[in-house]
């Protein structure tokens, strides 16, 4: 079954450049895995702080695989210079 999933992340400020660049990286890296079928990164026009990564899987073990890529590790590091925890929805095509 394929696996829909919407990220939203927002960062602070003074870390935008930063952390556009890791997300970025994210894409080029992302699009090369086998099971990644659409992997989009936008960024809000009313805050730039805030990006939404619009994702279609293959399946649950594609994207199980996908979170322990180094470039996700080095997402997940940047933590404290995100405004909040990511808010991430999975869900399914109807």
């Amino acid at each position: 079954m394929k696996i829909y999933l919407t990220a939203i992340i927002e960062t602070k400020p003074e870390f935008l450049a930063e952390v556009k660049s890791v997300l970025e990286n994210m894409v080029v890296e992302t699009r090369k895995e086998s099971a990644c079928l659409q992997y989009d990164l936008h960024q809000s026009i009313e805050n730039e702080n805030t990006f939404i990564f619009y994702e279609i899987w293959a399946n649950q073990s594609g994207l199980d695989e996908h979170n322990k890529q180094p470039y996700i590790q080095e997402f997940i590091e940047l933590g404290n210079k995100l405004a909040s925890a990511p808010s991430i929805y999975l869900s399914k095509k109807l």
